[in-house]
């Protein structure tokens, strides 16, 4: 394998060329819906509760069965990858994630979309580790922070414009269109990355880890049911202590396997890398700090007063702050300026925060939107610079698995921030005067944890050495 020559920071970026635009086009369209699937059914809920005729606390798991299926897909894929390429696998995730969006349409119970959602899932956690490693192999180190912002913008969106959507089908066609909205969309990234997907074998001689998946994929999911568990909850009760205590002790000795096996499903090996471990690091405080601020902040609106559809469109300028940063700091990443873009996003980030603190005293859209729109660019500035640095010192075979690793991060530090953020939340109503006191001391809970980041963002390399 040929390698690139490291370029020096401070020096011209290598453009994106037309192939990598493309390639980059090809997988931002396929991991869209995926991200918007995550949280788009959330308002419909109570309407599909009507229409079947079941409780809450069934057609939740049509959330709950989504989330599930999701994180226990991902330790595979670097797997897959691996074995049989990209490109195949690419294909089969896209083509299930657009198959169970069409049986999800069709569903004629409760149980039968629960299940179908369940299949949907599986698809979608393999779209986004498998459609970063594609578009990592394909740009190189030098264009990679230009790619990661591109890539990163629907995993920015998603979770925010999910509601808008979700509330505008729901309310003006049907619920099933929240499905049925997949289906061109599939098809067509179907239909481009067969002519633009380059075929790449896969090694071939991978053999699937059986115990290792047998450890990760059930212990994640085990896990991240006791936070969720705990999270809707707000109580620490024997059922969560259960199932987090499983998943831990699942994680645990898939820990220990992988330390000792020779090609482990998931190589913890990769966090001796300096540059990984604290990309890695980094990656897992920020998404915990914005999935678990996704829960705080529609909350936090509903109880104002808004509606469903002005929640959601009151969440917009998070999105736009995120977009705007990944615009303008890609070039910067490539030209090794990764780490200060992280920290001045770690800035942005908790000073928006801090503006949420003082809901209970000011809650003027003056102060709230540019708060929310910081937050944003926070978000943005983290992205890309640290995708960067996690791949800049690792052989080009090391990025399926180590992609694996990052979303295992993200999805573990979403899941239990999200828990705390909610027990924090639910002490507070009981002992504040107030919602927004109540809301105002829980939102120091994400600032917190934001500054955290700044830790392992400071031993990031100040310029990556490429590979």
């Amino acid at each position: 394998m040929t390698q690139t020559p490291t370029r020096p920071a401070g020096s011209a970026a290598e453009p994106l060329d037309r192939a990598a635009r493309t390639v980059i086009v090809v997988v931002v369209l396929g991991m869209i819906t995926t991200v918007l699937d995550a949280t788009i059914v959330s308002v419909a809920l109570d309407r599909l509760a009507d229409g079947f005729g079941v409780g809450l606390t069934t057609v939740q798991w049509v959330m709950t069965g989504f989330l599930l299926a999701f994180t226990a897909a991902i330790p595979v894929t670097g797997w897959a990858v691996d074995r049989f390429g990209s490109r195949p696998v690419w294909l089969a995730a896209v083509g299930l994630f657009t198959a169970g969006s069409l049986l999800c349409g069709l569903a004629w119970s409760a149980e039968s979309l629960i299940a179908f959602r369940v299949l949907q899932g599986i698809g979608a956690g393999m779209v986004s580790p498998v459609g970063v490693t594609i578009v990592a192999q394909a740009v190189g180190q030098h264009r990679m922070g230009r790619a990661m912002a591109v890539v990163g913008i629907p995993m920015m969106l998603g979770p925010i414009l999910g509601p808008v959507v979700g509330g505008v089908l729901v309310d003006t066609v049907d619920w099933r269109w929240i499905f049925f909205l997949n289906l061109p969309i599939g098809a067509a990234c179907l239909v481009l990355s067969r002519r633009v997907l380059v075929r790449e074998p896969g090694r071939g001689r991978a053999r699937l880890d059986l115990l290792g998946l047998s450890l990760l994929s059930p212990g994640l999911a085990a896990l991240v049911y006791g936070v969720t568990s705990l999270a809707g909850d707000g109580e620490l009760g024997t059922d969560v202590l259960l199932w987090c205590g499983t998943g831990l002790t699942l994680l645990g000795a898939f820990v220990a396997h992988a330390l000792r096996a020779q090609e482990p499903l998931v190589d913890l090996r990769l966090l001796k890398q300096r540059g990984f471990a604290t990309a890695a690091s980094v990656q897992l405080l920020a998404v915990g700090v914005l999935t678990g601020a996704m829960f705080l902040l529609p909350l936090y609106l509903l109880a104002r007063g808004e509606s469903e559809l002005a929640t959601g469109l009151l969440l917009v300028p998070q999105g736009v702050g995120a977009a705007a940063a990944m615009a303008a700091t890609g070039r910067l990443v490539d030209r090794g300026r990764g780490r200060a873009v992280v920290i001045g996003g770690i800035v942005a980030m908790v000073t928006g925060f801090l503006g949420y603190t003082r809901v209970a005293d000011v809650s003027s859209p003056a102060v709230l939107v540019p708060a929310l729109f910081l937050i944003g660019v926070g978000a943005g500035c983290i992205f890309a610079p640290t995708s960067a640095a996690a791949y800049a010192a690792l052989e080009r075979s090391a990025i399926p698995r180590a992609t694996t690793t990052l979303s295992i991060a993200q999805r573990t530090g979403g899941a239990v921030a999200t828990a705390v953020f909610a027990v924090v939340l639910q002490n507070r109503l009981t002992s504040a005067p107030d919602p927004a006191s109540a809301f105002g001391g829980s939102f120091w809970w994400p600032l917190a944890l934001a500054a955290l980041a700044v830790v392992p963002a400071l031993l990031l390399p100040a310029k990556e050495t490429h590979r």
